[in-house]
């Protein structure tokens, strides 16, 4: 695959910014105290609109956006669950959970556990804890990898190491402060540059008609009670497994009072879905185009490229000038 210099440059010219925001972030906070704190919580400064921002942020990442679309191209909006489901455990999570654990003052998820059952327990519970946190972010960063494998002719390894050693230095310097800063820019972009994305993917020579009629981007009501049980086993799932999870409560505990933290775990919940919009009508598009008499040639099944469903969009859908693609990849 040829490398797509001009994004490329794009990207680096975007990963600079975002870096640079992050180092601004940790710079503003220089007078502060460096303890677990300030570099876990902010300080637990954290305000409403940075805090909405980032909590959003949090769940929208590469392997949401990506994943949605996959989903809905492959089996219709009915099975596209991540969306509804996270939006709903947001909601829970802040109704149940956010302003008793922010008054409490815990520094992490797993503090009332290890308040009540011990310490031993408290390190086991650490270890689920951690798996899910580090195969979430490896989702993230396949997501990212393979978008610029397609659409800038990069590797996979060289995608991942450097958008991960960015994420590491500002992460590093500054703290929760530094990440959520980045999380607001990131946010905007990746909001902004899918939305720019789909007029252009819908009015495509390629493109089809999103009509019901034409192309049935719902997908097909389960028809079995194994289907229907299947369908409700992801469900909660997704509900009840995305409350307990440290980089929410992370972000519950940096607020400045337990009020704000349930106002932003509800406010987040309504931007995930939100946010989903575009990636859902990526995925719908990309249902009504015969994708043998593009200029990528093959069928997306049956090449078994079905997670490369959003990339594939822009990079065949889309004007090759379109603004919007580095935003989206480097998000």
């Amino acid at each position: 695959m040829v490398l797509n210099v001009a994004g490329l440059v794009a990207i680096l010219v975007f990963y600079c910014f975002i870096l640079g925001v992050g180092i601004y972030a940790a710079w503003k906070r220089r007078a502060q105290k460096h303890s677990s704190d300030e570099i876990i919580l902010a300080g637990r400064t954290i305000g409403t609109f940075v805090g909405l921002m980032t909590m959003t942020a949090t769940w929208v990442g590469g392997g949401y956006i990506n994943g949605t679309a996959e989903v809905t191209y492959t089996r219709g909006l009915l099975y596209c669950q991540a969306p509804f489901g996270y939006a709903i455990s947001l909601a829970l999570g802040g109704i149940f959970f956010a302003k008793k654990m922010r008054d409490c003052e815990y520094k992490t998820m797993l503090d009332p556990l290890q308040e009540c059952y011990g310490q031993r327990w408290g390190c086991m519970l650490y270890l689920p804890a951690l798996a899910g946190e580090a195969l979430w972010s490896a989702s993230i960063l396949a997501a990212l990898g393979s978008t610029l494998a397609v659409i800038l002719g990069l590797t996979d390894a060289i995608s991942v190491i450097v958008s991960a050693a960015i994420a590491v230095l500002y992460t590093m310097m500054g703290g929760l402060y530094s990440v959520a800063y980045t999380d607001v820019v990131q946010l905007f972009c990746i909001g902004i540059g899918l939305w720019l994305a789909v007029p252009f993917a819908m009015h495509s020579e390629y493109s089809g008609s999103l009509s019901l009629n034409n192309t049935n981007w719902l997908g097909e009501v389960p028809q079995n009670p194994y289907e229907w049980s299947t369908w409700w086993d992801y469900a909660f799932l997704l509900i009840c497994g995305g409350i307990p999870w440290q980089v929410y409560f992370q972000r519950v505990l940096s607020s400045k009072t337990g009020k704000q933290a349930q106002i932003l775990s509800i406010g987040a919940s309504v931007g995930c879905l939100v946010m989903a919009v575009p990636a859902v009508l990526i995925g719908a598009v990309a249902r009504t185009v015969e994708w043998e008499e593009t200029p990528f040639n093959k069928s997306i099944v049956e090449s078994g490229k079905e997670k490369l469903v959003l990339p594939l969009v822009l990079q065949y859908l889309t004007p090759s000038v379109c603004p919007d693609r580095g935003y989206v990849i480097a998000v």
